[in-house]
C-alpha cells in the first residue's frame, strides 16, 4: 500500500493515468463523433455533442484517479475550470473538425474517409492542448494543497 502512495505522488504515474484517461475519454468522444456523423449530424454539432458527453468521465476520473480527490468538488475552483478548459478544446477541435470537413467536401472524399478525417482533426486538435491542459491540471486545478505550517 505504502509503495502505491508513493508512485501516486510522482508526476510520471501521474503522466501516465491522465495519458490513458485521455485515450478512454477520447475513444468515448470519437465514437460519438463517428456515430453522430454517419447519422448525417452536422460535423461541428456532432463534435460539440461528443466533447460534452466526453467531459463528464474525464472530470471525474482525473480528479479521483489520476489525482486522487475525493472531497466534494467545488464548482467554483474546480468544476468550471475544467469545463473551461475542455470547452477552450471543444472550440479549437471544432475548428478543425469543421475545416477538416470543409476539405473533405472539396476534395470529394468517399464517407468514410471523410468520417476518418473528422476523427483525425478532432484527436489533432485535443492532442495539442493536452500537456497544457495537464500542467494546469496538476498545477492549479487539482494541485495537492499542503497543510500551513504551524508556528509554536
Amino acid at each position: 500500500m505504502r509503495s502505491l502512495l508513493l508512485l501516486r505522488r510522482l508526476p510520471l504515474a501521474r503522466i501516465a493515468r491522465c495519458l490513458s484517461v485521455s485515450v478512454l475519454t477520447t475513444l468515448l468522444s470519437l465514437v460519438v463523433l463517428g456515430t453522430l456523423v454517419g447519422l448525417g449530424t452536422r460535423a461541428w454539432v456532432a463534435n460539440a455533442i461528443a466533447t460534452g458527453i466526453g467531459t463528464v468521465p474525464s472530470y471525474v476520473l482525473n480528479r479521483r484517479w489520476v489525482w486522487g480527490i475525493r472531497h466534494d468538488s467545488d464548482p467554483w475552483r474546480e468544476v468550471a475550470p475544467f469545463w473551461l478548459l475542455s470547452f477552450s478544446g471543444l472550440v479549437l477541435s471544432t475548428l478543425a473538425v469543421d475545416r477538416a470537413d470543409r476539405l473533405a467536401t472539396v476534395w470529394q472524399l468517399s464517407s468514410g474517409v471523410r468520417t476518418v478525417a473528422l476523427l483525425g482533426a478532432n484527436v489533432a486538435s485535443f492532442g495539442v492542448l493536452w500537456v497544457a491542459q495537464f500542467v494546469l491540471l496538476d498545477r492549479v486545478l487539482f494541485r495537492r494543497r499542503l497543510p500551513a505550517a504551524s508556528h509554536h
